[in-house]
């Protein structure tokens, strides 16, 4: 393991470590090869409460109030996270990786004004049959304490090689009894780009997303996921105590699009899924547990 990386209140410059995810990496041509370091960076004494976090509410329509959105120190960690990803000593390529699930353990609510310790760590590298898959493990310590922890998996695909097989049948699509609809604008990608720097060119322009196959820019998962959130949080029944908020990302949503927020409650949990506008293919598929 690389010596860690630790920054104090003040996180990696974005701008550079985006010219470095544009140079070339070992593994992309021989990735049945790749073995990923687990790589270590931190952040310490960050305070929660950045100009950007009004803006972030309201790109991802939280209401406002003391209590952080859940999904606000995964933003506080985004440039830690930035920083492993293009480290000369991780084999792939940041362009071209595909996140494929992300679950959040909220152990109370944060507030804002706190001042937070970030770590986070590349671990549990493992080859499906989809390709190569990676976690970005991140921890939030308040006064030495976790209080909040976050596991984004990560995939970079192998279309040839040991563990192919033949695609898996589509489970059926559940229905559940509540639903409400989401617009998402033609300029999101640039809007959650502006207060998250998450600045993938599949999420800004229709012509930048077009070289990466897709026929217009796509939403960030993240956003789609923070969305459902502050739509969930305010329905009847939602419980601020601790929390457990997992999701898979499934159907891009193309921008300028329309979704539909469709969830179920429960004693234990809820489950919820953005669903395209016709409501016959989805876009995330979600569980709400409460701990």
């Amino acid at each position: 393991m690389s010596a860690p990386l630790v920054y104090h209140h003040t996180p990696p410059a974005l701008l550079p470590l985006y010219g470095k995810a544009l140079l070339p990496k070992s593994g992309k041509n021989h990735p049945e090869a790749v073995q990923i370091p687990r790589l270590e960076a931190s952040l310490l004494g960050v305070t929660t409460d950045i100009p950007a976090l009004r803006d972030y509410m309201k790109v991802c329509n939280f209401q406002p109030g003391t209590r952080l959105p859940v999904t606000w120190p995964h933003i506080l960690a985004f440039p830690l996270h930035l920083k492993l990803l293009t480290e000369p000593a991780f084999p792939l390529p940041l362009l071209g990786l595909v996140h494929l699930r992300n679950s959040i353990t909220q152990h109370r609510p944060l507030a804002a004004g706190e001042n937070l310790d970030l770590k986070v760590i590349l671990d549990n590298q493992k080859r499906t049959d989809r390709g190569l898959e990676f976690d970005l493990v991140t921890e939030a310590r308040a006064s030495g304490r976790l209080i909040w922890e976050e596991v984004s998996t990560n995939l970079f695909r192998i279309t040839n090689g040991p563990g192919k097989t033949s695609p898996k049948p589509k489970p059926e699509l559940e229905t559940y009894p509540f639903s409400e609809a989401i617009k998402a604008p033609e300029n999101l990608g640039r809007q959650y780009a502006k207060v998250s720097g998450d600045r993938n060119p599949i999420h800004m322009h229709a012509l930048s997303a077009r070289a990466f196959g897709f026929p217009r820019a796509i939403a960030h998962g993240m956003w789609s996921k923070a969305r459902a959130l502050a739509l969930l949080e305010n329905q009847k029944g939602w419980k601020d105590g601790p929390v457990r908020a997992s999701c898979q990302f499934k159907k891009p949503l193309l921008l300028p699009g329309n979704a539909m927020l469709n969830w179920q409650t429960g004693k234990d949990g809820w489950d919820f899924q953005l669903l395209n506008a016709k409501g016959d293919a989805p876009h995330l598929t979600g569980r709400i547990d409460w701990l």
